[in-house]
């Protein structure tokens, strides 16, 4: 379901000020590519319920329109996603960063050049590389195709949607292509705690991706949970309690 029939509100920034001692504790979560921040409200509201300082901002090119993502540099998402931690930085001791798909390698870049003011990591089915001829071809796809058939809403658990796109912008894709390099290409600065969610069965995303990131990391404490009952858009999927209290468990641990 695009993001036209989405409830009000749903696909904007949402944000929590926390309270007690938990509300010096910052929790920021990041959305995948064609998604919105629909698919992490739920994750942040879990937070937010029990205290904790929560942002999730609609990063630039979604949330509106498909034809929005193929005019975005990718510097404007990780961009998006530094202003939101220097908010969370004025009112919070720590800040951890959530990741979902493409939001995981946003989540990834952020931290590897920003590694002081992240207490900790955690990443949903995350992207790191698009494998295969596809990134090599994409950048001549995009001169003569402006969309694709959406790879979105890969949700097992029936009748749930994300609120992302229903076409793949594909000069958007050239862009998180050159995202993901940079991602990658940092990966061993990131020293921060790691704790990652793996679907085993994803229709979108190849195990390389999870598989890379667990490998080239520098953090020494990394921690890998494989998701039985999940496709893709886990965080809205049967396993959602698995990360929800094993990610409350990760934070409350480092903090």
């Amino acid at each position: 379901m695009s993001t036209e029939h989405a409830p009000e509100g749903l696909v904007e920034d949402f944000a929590i000020r926390g309270s007690g001692a938990e509300g010096k504790i910052g929790i920021l979560l990041v959305h995948g590519f064609t998604g919105s921040p629909a698919s992490m409200r739920s994750w942040g509201e879990f937070f937010g319920a029990r205290g904790y300082t929560v942002r999730v901002p609609r990063l630039p090119g979604h949330g509106r329109q498909w034809q929005d993502l193929n005019r975005i540099s990718w510097q404007e998402w990780p961009a998006r996603v530094v202003v939101e931690l220097e908010e969370l930085q004025k009112t919070c001791d720590k800040v951890f960063i959530f990741g979902l798909s493409m939001g995981g390698g946003t989540a990834l870049h952020v931290s590897a050049h920003h590694g002081d003011a992240i207490s900790g990591i955690v990443l949903v089915n995350p992207m790191i590389h698009i494998p295969g001829i596809a990134a090599k071809f994409a950048p001549v796809l995009s001169m003569f195709r402006k969309g694709l058939p959406s790879v979105g809403n890969d949700i097992k658990r029936p009748g749930v949607t994300e609120y992302g796109y229903d076409v793949l912008p594909t000069k958007g894709v050239v862009q998180l292509g050159k995202l993901l390099k940079s991602s990658r290409s940092t990966l061993g600065l990131i020293k921060a705690p790691l704790l990652l969610f793996h679907s085993v069965e994803d229709h979108v995303l190849a195990v390389t991706n999870t598989e890379i990131i667990m490998d080239e990391i520098g953090s020494t404490q990394k921690q890998r949970v494989e998701l039985l009952n999940s496709y893709h858009v886990a965080t809205l999927d049967y396993d959602s309690d698995i990360i929800f209290e094993n990610s409350l468990i990760f934070v409350q641990s480092h903090s």
